[in-house]
């Protein structure tokens, strides 16, 4: 899995807060009531309203993972257009070429 750069620097350089953060991730991810892939999905779909294309080559992966298609991909990147507006385009290519 590609890990972005400033991830990798925040697990090596603080590894305990990075240790609460993980526990906190999975234990969110332990209460989700989505499958796997659906909530990847969303994942993405949120990473490219709020423009924090470093995470969407992991998450992209793992929705793959989970069985998301490419058009499954394209159609999460943009399903925050009409809450977000067109910001979440940029986030296409990170997550094609992922």
């Amino acid at each position: 899995m590609n890990i972005s750069n400033p991830f990798q620097v925040f697990m090596t350089e603080a590894p305990d807060q990075a240790k609460v953060w993980m526990n906190a991730a999975k234990a969110l991810d332990d209460a989700s009531a989505l499958d796997k892939k659906t909530e990847e999905l969303a994942y993405i779909a949120v990473l490219a309203a709020v423009r924090l294309t470093s995470g969407m080559p992991f998450h992209v992966q793992l929705a793959k993972k989970f069985g998301a298609s490419r058009k499954e991909v394209i159609s999460a990147v943009l399903l925050g257009l009409p809450a977000a507006g067109n910001v979440v385009i940029q986030s296409l290519p990170v997550a094609l070429e992922a």
